[in-house]
Order: C-alpha cells, then structure tokens, then sequence
C-alpha cells in the first residue's frame, strides 16, 4: 500500500469519525429526513419535492434496520467519497503529494461536514457536481469521446438525485461558448444528450403525469421561503462554507485565467461567475451553490504545490495545510448540533452575531432552525403512541397531521407498527389508506393553527377532546396540540377525497 493511499483512508476515516461526533445525542432526525426515510415506503419516479434516488437509498437505509447509525452513515459516505473525487481530480492534474494533502484537508474541514450531516439530497447532490467536474478534467486531458457518456450518466443521476444541478448546466454551457470549446463540434456531446433525456425520461413523464409538482413546489418555496433570502446575504454566506480555504479556491481562479498548463480548463472559471450568477439573481438559498467549490480546490491545490515545491516556499507547505484546520476550530464551536439547545440558549449572542439564529422567516429564534427541526418529535410521537393505544376501533383510527415533519416523525418513532400518520402537506397527500373505513381521528396541529380546532371539527363526532401538547420550549413544533375525535357521524373517507382534490387543485 502507498503512501498516498494511506494518506487517502486516513482522511476518509476522520471524514466518518467527524460526522458521527458533531451531532449531539440531544438532537433527533430533522423533518425533511423523516419525508425521505418514508419515500421507501412509496417507490416512484419522482415526489412533489424531490426526484427518486432519495428513495432509493431509504430502501437500503430500511433493508439495513432503519437505525440511526445508517441514516448518518450514507450521508457520511457521499462526504467522504466528494474527498476522493477531489483526490482522483489532483491527480488528474498532475499535483504533488502536498497538493492532494492540501485539497483533502480543504475539503473536510469546510461546511460540507454540516451538510453531511443531515439524510437529505444535498450531500449526494456535492458528490455529482464534483465528480461531473472531475470528469470535465478527464475529457479535456484525454479528449475521448467515453467521457461524455460517463459524465452524461453521472449528471442524469445527479438530476434524479436533486434538480439543482441543472444550476451548473446554466453555469456551463454559457462558459463553454465563451471559450469557444470544441465540444460542440462533436457528434457524441449530441448522443450522449440524447442518452441524458432517455435516462431522465422517467421523471419527466411522471412529472408531466402529476401535473409537474415541481413547477408548484418551487413557487411555494418562493413565495414562503425565498423571499426572504436577501441577494447580499447569498454572497456573503458563500464565504462561511470553505472560510479556510478560500486562499486555495482563488489560487485555483487565477491559476484558470493565468496558468498556462491549466489554459484548457479555462471554461471553469467562467462557470464559476456565471452559476453564482444565476444563483443570486434567482435569490436562492446559500447551500444551493455549496457543490460548486470543491473542484477549485483540486485546481487552487495543484497551483500552489507547483508555486510552492522549491527554495524556501516549500517551508509554506505546512502553512498552507493548517490554515483550512485553524479556521475550523471556531467553526466546530458553532457551526454544527454539536452543542445541547440549553447551551445555544446561554450563548445566544454569538450563534446571533453570524446569522445562525434567522430561520426562513426572517426572524431570529433561540435555536437556528434546522437544530429546532431536530427536537421534539419523539415527544409527538410517543404521546401519539399512548393516545392512539386508548382509543377504540384503532384500525379505523385515520391520524391527520399538519406537517409532513409531524407525520414522518410519528411513523419513524412509533412503537405500533399498524398505525400511520398522514398529512396534505409534501408527499403524504398521495399516501392515505383510503381503502380503510375511518371512523376516528387523531389532529395535529401547530401552535399557530389550532386556536379553532375544536370547535369547528367537535360537530362531526361524538366525542372531541384536546388530549395532548408539545412541551419542548425548543421545539420547532412547541405548541403543536394533538386533537381526538371519535365516533364520526359524517363520512370521513368523503371528506378526505374532497379535501385532498381541493388542495391539489389549489396548487
């Protein structure tokens, strides 16, 4: 075994070792994990939110137990596999050993160790963006027509794993035409196009069959979410995400514009502006764009193991390495859930000072959002759990949520394996048992919407009563209230089916 293959597991051990210690034991599941773990449960071609491979990987996550360890290891994996991309890039590009140590190190100490945290598309999304690039190196060094195929094939599975890497296309193609690539002269870029849309096929027809939800998914995203994303914060949180490694990435810009043996790949540079272009024309969330970097670290890394290598500048190498590694120190304090709510609490000044402590309402909490996504839902489920054991006809029991979080939290976390939650919200409006005769329920409602609850649903049953509440002050869903109505005197199934037609036909 060499010794750069030493080096390269011994990073890709820190990378597993480091995602599993910066989540504290207090924090559960975030809600859009929940969404996902539950798609296995629903194979398709394509979801309101997301396109299929996320549910695919559930598959193995269900097949492999379900447990915690596997809803953070495939994460995990796809971080420390955008590692190897990076390395395999450096070597691509003729970099030295301090090269790939520099690249390595500057990829796992960044926010890609905050993405990698969490179950959700983001993670493999970096890996496509980086590998796609990466085989970009590959054609322009060997200029084969073999890798338009497998890079053809890497960025159809990137856009069934998330759409957002249609960004870098938008990025590309305008680069390409300004460096006036010979690219397009080729008939296999047009073969291995047509192979794109063959691959993608799927998805597009069964968006075109539900009436394209991701079309009315973006514009709710827009009008609730991004809106409230401010173009100039966009640009400024772009810093935080390889804050110690941006001497490298810069390296690696001007080395595209000024170093002769990287002239070919000048077209990087320009995908560069023109994807953060778009990116913060469309007012888009700063993570969007967090795949994008990796590759210039391989470009910035080999630059500067050439500008480096002799007289006195190699004693800038160790330098050079510990940069990314000291500027992580202050990130690992405050950028992951590595710390207990109470303690965020007790800071609260210096989570606020860098904006952690805004959520997408524009307005500051008392835990950033996503860690707020990643309490309280056990509490939800179990007390669920207890209601729903006391209640009669309990396989009639239909339990209604406000939130595709509150449902998948009570699907992952219950102890009784026959009952399901549901909810018109995401993907859970295609999921109800309607072939069932409900004849109770079970509501979930958020703080903010149960005022009324009572007495506007009380009339239908029998019985009604409010039978529990989310008691964790640090909860995202503090205040959600759980309703029971039992014995229904109108037909529940029939109010189900219109409810879910008017809010299809509303979207």
């Amino acid at each position: 075994m060499t010794k750069k293959t030493i080096l390269l597991i011994g990073f890709i051990i820190a990378k597993f070792v480091l995602q599993y210690v910066l989540v504290n034991p207090e924090y559960e599941l975030q809600r859009d994990e929940f969404l996902h773990l539950d798609q296995a449960h629903h194979l398709a071609w394509g979801y309101i939110s997301v396109p299929p491979v996320t549910s695919w990987i559930s598959c193995i996550i269900l097949f492999l137990g379900n447990s915690l360890f596997w809803i953070r290891f495939f994460p995990a994996l796809f971080g420390a596999l955008t590692i190897v991309v990076i390395w395999k890039a450096i070597e691509a590009l003729k970099g030295n050993m301090f090269a790939l140590t520099l690249g390595a190190t500057c990829v796992l100490f960044s926010a890609l160790l905050r993405l990698n945290i969490l179950y959700q598309p983001n993670s493999l999304d970096a890996l496509f963006w980086a590998t796609f690039c990466f085989i970009l190196i590959k054609y322009c060094n060997t200029e084969s027509y073999k890798w338009f195929y497998i890079g053809i094939v890497v960025l159809a599975f990137g856009f069934l794993n998330k759409y957002n890497i249609v960004f870098l296309l938008v990025g590309l193609f305008p680069a390409l035409l300004l460096t006036k690539q010979s690219i397009f002269k080729d008939k296999h870029f047009y073969f291995s196009l047509l192979l794109f849309l063959l691959l993608i096929l799927p998805n597009l027809i069964w968006q075109y069959n539900n009436n394209f939800p991701v079309y009315h998914h973006m514009q709710q995203l827009a009008k609730t979410q991004l809106v409230n994303v401010n173009r100039w914060d966009f640009l400024k949180e772009q810093l935080y995400f390889f804050i110690g490694s941006w001497f490298v990435i810069l390296a690696g810009c001007y080395a595209l514009l000024f170093y002769p043996p990287f002239k070919k790949y000048g077209f990087f540079f320009w995908t560069l502006c023109f994807a953060l272009m778009v990116f913060t024309y469309l007012k888009a969330k700063s993570y969007y764009a967090m795949g994008l970097y990796p590759i210039y670290i391989a470009f910035g890394a080999v630059y500067l193991g050439k500008l480096l290598k002799s007289n006195w500048k190699k004693y800038l190498q160790p330098i050079a390495i510990l940069i990314p590694i000291l500027f992580f120190i202050p990130m690992y304090q405050i950028m992951f859930p590595n710390k207990s709510p109470n303690y965020i609490l007790n800071h609260s000044e210096l989570y606020k000072k860098y904006g952690l402590l805004r959520w997408e309402d524009g307005k500051d909490h008392a835990l950033p959002q996503d860690y707020a996504d990643m309490v309280g839902w056990k509490e939800i489920a179990h007390k669920t759990d207890s209601i729903y054991a006391t209640l009669p006809a309990q396989e009639n029991t239909l339990i209604l949520c406000d939130n595709y979080g509150q449902a998948g939290a009570i699907n992952y976390y219950t102890i009784n394996k026959n009952m399901t939650a549901v909810s018109f919200s995401a993907d859970y409006i295609d999921w109800f048992q309607l072939d069932k005769k409900y004849v109770n329920l079970i509501r979930l409602k958020t703080l903010e919407s149960e005022a009324n609850e009572l007495n506007e649903t009380s009339p239908f049953f029998e019985k009604s009563y409010k039978a529990g509440t989310v008691t964790n002050t640090f909860a995202r869903e503090f205040g959600t209230t759980i309703f029971v109505f039992e014995k229904a005197k109108i037909d529940i199934n029939q109010r189900i089916k219109k409810e879910i037609d008017d809010e299809k036909n509303y979207h």
